[in-house]
Formats: C-alpha cells, sequence, structure tokens
C-alpha cells in the first residue's frame, strides 16, 4: 500500500456496471469485493483511492492497494488500518491493467454493521475514522477524519430554551482547567465558556447551554469545543458526532429550533459533522 502524491493524472472511464461490495471492521480494515475482470493481466490490477481536491485544486494524493484472489475466487482488495488516511473524501476507481484508464466504481452492498456502536470504543491518538458512502451522483466513496483528539456526542437533549450535551473524550483527558469554548465564527468573533461536568473516568462530561446566551451578538454560528488545558498548552477539540456508520448527518440529524428574545436558535451538524449552534436574530 503506497500513499503519495500525485504525479500523474489518469482520464477516469465511466463504468456503470462496476458495483463494488465492502465491509468495514471495527478496527477500520475495510475489504473490497470488486467485479470480475475480464482482463489478460488481472493480477496486475489495482484500486485507486484519491483524495478529492478542494474546487479548482489539482488532485495530489493517491492511494493504491493490489487486487488479489479472494478464498471464494473472487476478487477483492484490503485497506488495512494504518496508515490513517488524511481527512477528506477518497474516491474509488479501478484500473484494471497497468496502463489502462482508471474506471470509477459504483456502490453494491455496504456491510457497516461493526461502525454502529463505535462510539462505546476509546480510540488513542490520532483519531482516525473512515466511513465508506454512496456520493450524490452515485459512485462509492469513503469518508475520512484524522485529529489528534476528537470529542464525541453521545446524546444531545433540547428544549425551548437550552440544550444539554454529553460527551465523551476519544484520545484526551480532562483536566481541572478544562472548558467547554462556544466561539462565534468572524475574525473578531465572541467567546463564552462553560465549566463541563465530568465523570470520573476524565473522559465522559456534559454541559447545559442558555440560548439566551448566544443571542446577543445578533445573526452568527457559534462553534463548540473542549479545552482540555490552559490556552495556548493545547488546541480545543472539536465536539462533534464522528463514530458511527453515518457519513454525513447534517441533513439526517435535524433538531427544533427555539425562539429567544426574537431570535431563532438551532443546534446542527457541520457538512464535517461537527456541533455548531446558528442563531438568527429577528429582522
Amino acid at each position: 500500500m503506497n500513499q503519495q502524491p500525485a504525479t500523474t493524472t489518469t482520464a477516469t472511464t465511466p463504468a456503470a456496471q462496476l458495483r463494488t461490495h465492502c465491509t468495514t471492521d471495527a478496527d477500520g480494515r475495510i475489504t473490497f469485493h470488486l467485479p470480475a475482470l475480464e482482463t489478460p493481466d488481472r493480477e496486475s490490477a489495482q484500486l485507486l483511492l484519491r483524495l478529492r481536491p478542494k474546487k479548482g485544486r489539482p488532485e495530489d494524493t493517491l492511494l493504491h492497494l493490489p487486487v488479489e484472489t479472494a478464498a471464494d475466487g473472487g476478487r477483492r482488495a484490503v485497506l488495512e488500518p494504518r496508515p490513517a488516511l488524511a481527512e477528506g473524501r477518497w474516491d474509488l476507481y479501478l484500473i484494471p491493467a497497468p496502463g489502462a484508464p482508471r474506471q470509477r466504481l459504483r456502490p453494491g452492498l455496504r456491510d457497516l454493521r461493526a461502525l454502529v456502536d463505535g462510539h462505546t470504543r476509546d480510540r488513542p491518538s490520532p483519531v482516525a475514522v473512515r466511513i465508506p458512502y454512496a456520493t450524490k451522483d452515485g459512485y462509492l466513496a469513503i469518508r475520512t477524519w484524522r485529529r489528534t483528539a476528537h470529542a464525541e456526542v453521545e446524546a444531545l437533549d433540547v428544549t425551548s430554551t437550552s440544550m444539554t450535551v454529553r460527551a465523551r473524550l476519544h484520545g484526551a483527558t480532562l483536566s481541572a482547567e478544562s472548558a467547554v469554548r462556544l466561539r462565534a465564527r468572524g475574525a473578531d468573533g465572541a467567546v463564552r465558556h462553560q465549566e463541563p461536568q465530568a465523570d470520573g473516568s476524565g473522559r465522559s462530561f456534559s454541559f447545559t447551554v442558555d440560548f439566551a446566551e448566544l443571542t446577543a451578538t445578533g445573526s452568527t454560528v457559534w462553534d463548540l469545543s473542549v479545552r482540555t488545558h490552559p490556552a495556548g498548552q493545547a488546541a480545543p477539540i472539536r465536539i462533534g458526532r464522528l463514530l458511527d456508520d453515518i457519513a454525513d448527518r447534517k441533513e439526517i440529524f435535524v433538531y427544533p429550533s427555539a425562539t429567544v428574545g426574537g431570535a431563532t436558535v438551532r443546534p446542527y451538524y457541520t457538512v464535517d459533522n461537527d456541533l455548531s449552534v446558528e442563531v438568527t436574530a429577528a429582522p
């Protein structure tokens, strides 16, 4: 397995029938079960993972996996848990033979059962997550996260005046100086701090956000994180929900909004599955 910068770009060949099944393990291993290869040099086939570049930027990170014969006689490729992939979205292609055009893969059956209870297992630093999913245009891809530490939301209760969050740290532990930080977006964004209510493990904690405290600055978005040490000693750890089988939860986990002092307040998950609170002031 070789993760490296891209030196050339291979033309993509449409492949509507190249459906690929995949199975995930609890430790992050993904096994891809590939369609039959009708090529004379099938032993040289490769599975290509391409880190999707930002808009307007060239692709610069590729990962090649060998395609091998499985025990049942089929073809497969295995993505091992290490090394951790860069955070982002990885598109999958089949290269059936050396020099052949790469072919985009369609999703088949995705067995993600091992990921469903992922939040129950403590993760070391760095926290690496990978979830196979189907893109909006019907192709197979992998959503990945790689963070020094992560605070996983385990419960979120929303009322008409506040929200209470219960979360657990992975890759870090709380200290006597720990604080929950709410920061308004923007160069001069306001910051609010709260003391977390921690249990004896040094990892699980909870806190309650009073919506009225967030409406004074007008329309904005507040990003939530937890600081485990005094400012400057460690970066804040983003609070979100990554450790299960859902690659994109923004449109799936929709919470009710509340009207406070004429403003509308709504907690939500961002496109990166991080927890934020949107405040929309009345006109």
